[in-house]
C-alpha cells in the first residue's frame, strides 16, 4: 500500500471518528435546535465545523472568570440574605412574587425600593450624565458596551475629568473589542490616562500580554453609578447616535435609545454588578459595595425595583427565564422591544402561546436591522409569530430601535441591555431592570406608544408576498443563528 492510499484510509478513518464522538458529546447541555446547527456544520463541513465549535462552542466562560462570577454570587447573596424578597411597602400576586424569586436565585439580588427619576431617550443622556457627574463627592462609576470619544460624548469626559480634579475616584470599564473599531480609541485611552481616570478594557484580546478571550463572548452591560445614590442604566452605548461610520452619515441612519435614571436602594444593586465586573478586569475588590436598606434610603424611594444580571457566568440564563415566565403570565398585554429578536424555542412558544391565549401581543423592531445576519435571522420568525396573532411594527429606516424594553398587562415592565436573542441570553453579559414602580410602568407605555405612533405595521399578506430568495436567505441566518 502506497502512502498516498495509506494517508487516505487514515482521513477517512478520522472523518468517521470525529463525526461519531461529536453525535454523542455536541448535544450535551444543549438546546436541541442548537445541537442540530453544530451538527450539521461538523458532519457537512467537518474541516470548518470542527475548529469552530473547539472555539466557540460553548456557551459559558470557563476557569477564573467562572470562579470569580460563583464567588461574587456568594458574596452578594450573604450581603443580602437579610433582606426580604419583597420591600415590605409591596404586595404581588403570587406568580409575581415566584419570578421575584427565580430571578434572586439565579442572581442573589433581591427586589429592593428605588424610584425612576426620568426615562432619557438617546438626545438626552449624555447631558443627564454630564449633570450627575458634576454633582459627584466621593465616587463615579461608569460601564459601557461601546465607549468614543467625540463631539457628542465630550462633555461626558470632560465631567470625568473635573470629578477626578475634585477628589472623586472615577473609575471606567469599556468591552475592548466592543470599543476599539470606532474613531478615536487611542485618543480617548490617552484623555482618560491623562485625566487620572482609572479605566480598564473589559474582556481584552491582546496574545502579546498572554491575554486571550473568546471573541464572541462580550461584556454588553451599560450602566453608570454616581455616590451609590443615582444610577443610570439602558440600552445606549456612550457613543454618538449615529455611531461615526461615513455609510451611517450618507445613509441617516441613527440609532434610536432609552435609558432610565434611578435613585434608591435599587442603585446599590447596580454597583454590585459594577464591583464583580471591576473585580473580574481588575482583582479589585471595592469597598463601596453594601446591601441596600430593607426601607426606603433619604429621598423617600417607594418604587420596587429588581436588577437581574446574565451572561456566559450565569449557566442559568436569568434573563431569558424572566422573560418567559413574565410573557407566560400576561393576561392583557404584552409589548415586546427588541432591536435583535432571535428567540430560542421556549420564549418562541411563551410568545405565540400568550398571543393564542387572546393577549394582546405586540414587537417592535427595525424596519432593516443594522446586523446583516440577524436581520434575516429574526424575519425567519416574523410567520409563526403571524400566524399566532401577534402584531409586529417596524421602525422605519434608516432609524435603528435599539431600546430594549418589555411592558406586560401595563403593571411590570423591563428595560436594559438585554436584547432578546440567543447572543444576548448566553454569550453577552447583560443588565437587565425588572421595574413594578407605577409610574415607571406608565411612562415605558407611553413610549412605547411613541414607537407605535412612528412605525409601519407588517401584515399577513405583505410578508406572504415576499420574495422566495428573501425566504431563502432568512431561512439560512436562522440555522446561523443557532449556532450558540
Amino acid at each position: 500500500m502506497n502512502l498516498v492510499a495509506l494517508l487516505s484510509e487514515l482521513l477517512v478513518v478520522v472523518d468517521y471518528a470525529v463525526k461519531v464522538v461529536a453525535i454523542g458529546t455536541v448535544p450535551e447541555n444543549r438546546r436541541p435546535g442548537s445541537s442540530s446547527a453544530w451538527l450539521l456544520l461538523i458532519l457537512f463541513l467537518p474541516v470548518v465545523g470542527l475548529p469552530l465549535f473547539l472555539l466557540l462552542g460553548s456557551p459559558w466562560v470557563t476557569g477564573r472568570r467562572h470562579r470569580v462570577q460563583q464567588q461574587a454570587n456568594e458574596v452578594i447573596a450573604r450581603r443580602f440574605e437579610d433582606l426580604p424578597a419583597l420591600p415590605v411597602e409591596h404586595a404581588v400576586d403570587d406568580h409575581l412574587a415566584s419570578v421575584l424569586e427565580l430571578n434572586r436565585r439565579l442572581t442573589a439580588l433581591p427586589c429592593v425600593l428605588g424610584d425612576h427619576r426620568r426615562l432619557l431617550p438617546d438626545g438626552e443622556f449624555v447631558g443627564a450624565l454630564v449633570e450627575a457627574v458634576a454633582s459627584a463627592e466621593h465616587t463615579v462609576h461608569v460601564e459601557f458596551y461601546i465607549a468614543a470619544l467625540d463631539p457628542t460624548t465630550e462633555p461626558f469626559f470632560d465631567a470625568l475629568r473635573d470629578a477626578v480634579a475634585r477628589g472623586v475616584r472615577v473609575r471606567f470599564l469599556y468591552d475592548h473589542l466592543g470599543a476599539r473599531g470606532y474613531p478615536g480609541y487611542v485618543r480617548m485611552n490617552q484623555r482618560l490616562a491623562a485625566d487620572g481616570v482609572e479605566f480598564h478594557r473589559m474582556m481584552p484580546i491582546d496574545p502579546l500580554r498572554r491575554r486571550w478571550r473568546r471573541p464572541d463572548l462580550r461584556n454588553h452591560r451599560k450602566l453608570v453609578v454616581v455616590d451609590r445614590r443615582t444610577a443610570f442604566v439602558g440600552s445606549q452605548n456612550l457613543i454618538d447616535p449615529g455611531y461615526l461610520k461615513p455609510r451611517h452619515a450618507r445613509r441617516g441612519r441613527r440609532w434610536v435609545d432609552l435609558n432610565v435614571e434611578l435613585t434608591g436602594a435599587v442603585v446599590q444593586s447596580l454597583e454590585a454588578v459594577f464591583a464583580t465586573d471591576w473585580y473580574a478586569e481588575t482583582g479589585e475588590v471595592l469597598d463601596e459595595i453594601a446591601a441596600p436598606a430593607a426601607r426606603s434610603l433619604p429621598g423617600g424611594a417607594t418604587g420596587a425595583f429588581q436588577v437581574v444580571p446574565s451572561g456566559p457566568g450565569f449557566p442559568t440564563e436569568p434573563n431569558l427565564r424572566m422573560f418567559a415566565a413574565l410573557i407566560h403570565a400576561a393576561t392583557r398585554t404584552v409589548s415586546i422591544v427588541s432591536p435583535y429578536f432571535v428567540p430560542d424555542e421556549g420564549l418562541e412558544q411563551a410568545i405565540t402561546t400568550a398571543a393564542y391565549r387572546g393577549v394582546a401581543v405586540e414587537l417592535f423592531v427595525s424596519e432593516k436591522a443594522d446586523q446583516f445576519m440577524v436581520h434575516h435571522a429574526q424575519r425567519s420568525y416574523y410567520t409563526m409569530l403571524l400566524r399566532a396573532g401577534v402584531r409586529i411594527h417596524l421602525l422605519p429606516a434608516p432609524a435603528v430601535l435599539h431600546s430594549k424594553v418589555l411592558v406586560v398587562d401595563g403593571e411590570r415592565a423591563v428595560i436594559g441591555s438585554s436584547n432578546m436573542d440567543m447572543r444576548s441570553f448566553n454569550l453577552d453579559y447583560e443588565v437587565s431592570l425588572l421595574g413594578l414602580e407605577p409610574h415607571f410602568v406608565a411612562d415605558l407605555a407611553r413610549v412605547v406608544g411613541e414607537y407605535r405612533a412612528r412605525s409601519v405595521e407588517l401584515t399577513s399578506e405583505e410578508w406572504e408576498r415576499r420574495p422566495f430568495r428573501q425566504r431563502y436567505l432568512d431561512n439560512v441566518m436562522r440555522l446561523t443563528a443557532a449556532l450558540q
